[in-house]
């Protein structure tokens, strides 16, 4: 059986090119990056050129990348790392201080999560909601913002929905009013054009493995003059920032994975947009009763995204997998969960529509062939379960 991989937004294959990066430094170039020795050189150069290769992707100077383990380690690093650096001026100039965030009802659960522990800890934090699109509105920024905040975290992108967030404009009103402003980008570096000057970001957060690099390696770009207090202490890895022996091997991956996608994006994006295209229209016209989910234009190349009324999202997928097609419903991190996704409550489905939810996202491997597959499998997997589902008006139907 020939199987199909749709679910790029959760992990991505780790590129052959970024493979042969990364073994080296696995085999012979062995060396702790900290040592003086030739070993040690040559953990240390690798370390210097995916650097620079990933401050080229993202038109950010080297100095203001910041390796870590994943954009979850990032996204905590920077609402941890602004809101105690923060507090500890505060200490020394009160007029300096202010215990306040926001953010949005669909960020990733890595910030999410992260408010919610800053709020044990004194935060004030402000969920901004967003429109049917999944979008949030700069003047509900703008509106939300006080003498008091401190930093704004609003993704470039969501994971579940592709709706891509007006980010530059809100960037620039934190600019404007001297406040911090952090994007997690996990899910478009690599896959669109990025560019931390013009997204007016202070803080951005990415991760390797969802751009054909390998897992358990990500960066926070920093930039220079804004101020964090680390999360972890040790040997003042990282300019201090991150200290611990670097992962070489996932590094060099992580720069191979960036120079990859500089020379492949252009190509890329508009191929992988039509193939999803097609198979958002393909889905629409053969499945009576669908929801497009995200927005029309504003979503990323590669996410089609859809609730399925009537179907639960899990049986969706387990008839997908058993026809050799992966795919999810939510987000990764939440899919073994039975409660609806935060992020299609958010943008106002109900709880039954949004436990239908599907989510494909396409690669650089997929093909006009797998969307044809796609096409010709789902609908009769929804017309199957929807024959036994006891709220669908029409039973026996496809």
């Amino acid at each position: 059986m020939r199987r199909i991989y749709l679910d790029h937004a959760a992990t991505t294959p780790v590129a052959p090119r970024v493979r042969e990066a990364m073994m080296p430094y696995l085999e012979e170039k062995f060396g702790n990056p900290s040592s003086i020795h030739s070993f040690g050189r040559e953990a240390a150069e690798a370390i210097d050129e995916a650097r620079q290769a990933l401050a080229a992707l993202i038109g950010a100077q080297p100095e203001e990348i910041i390796f870590t383990s994943g954009g979850s380690e990032s996204d905590t690093m920077a609402l941890f790392g602004v809101f105690q650096a923060r507090q500890n001026k505060a200490g020394r100039e009160p007029s300096r201080g202010g215990n306040h965030l926001i953010t949005t009802a669909i960020e990733h659960h890595a910030v999410l999560h992260t408010c919610q522990a800053l709020e044990k800890r004194g935060a004030r934090v402000t969920y901004l909601p967003v429109d049917k699109y999944g979008l949030v509105a700069p003047e509900q920024v703008a509106e939300a913002i006080s003498d008091e905040t401190i930093l704004v975290s609003v993704m470039h992108a969501n994971n579940e929905i592709g709706a891509i967030e007006p980010v530059a404009e809100i960037g620039r009103i934190c600019r404007e009013r001297g406040v911090v402003f952090h994007t997690d980008a996990v899910q478009t570096i690599g896959h669109i054009p990025v560019d931390v000057g013009a997204m007016n970001a202070d803080l951005l957060s990415l991760s390797a493995h969802k751009l054909y690099g390998p897992k358990g390696v990500g960066a926070l770009y920093r930039r220079r003059g804004t101020r964090i207090t680390p999360l972890i202490y040790g040997g003042g890895h990282e300019r201090g920032l991150r200290s611990g022996t670097e992962n070489v091997a996932g590094i060099a991956g992580l720069g191979a994975a960036a120079r990859l996608a500089q020379q492949e994006m252009a190509a890329e994006d508009p191929r992988q947009a039509a193939l999803r295209d097609r198979l958002l229209n393909g889905i629409e016209e053969r499945i009576p009763d669908i929801i497009r989910t995200g927005h029309p234009t504003r979503r990323l190349p590669n996410s089609a995204s859809v609730c399925i009324r009537y179907v639960e999202g899990e049986s969706m997928l387990l008839n997908l997998d058993f026809a050799g097609i992966a795919a999810s419903s939510g987000s990764a991190c939440t899919s073994g969960s039975l409660e609806a996704s935060h992020v299609l409550l958010a943008i106002g489905l109900e709880h039954d529509v949004a436990h239908g939810s599907l989510r494909l996202t396409l690669g650089h491997d997929n093909t006009d062939e797998d969307i044809v597959q796609v096409l010709e499998t789902l609908p009769p997997i929804v017309g199957k379960l929807r024959a036994i589902s006891p709220l669908y008006p029409g039973k026996g139907a496809s």
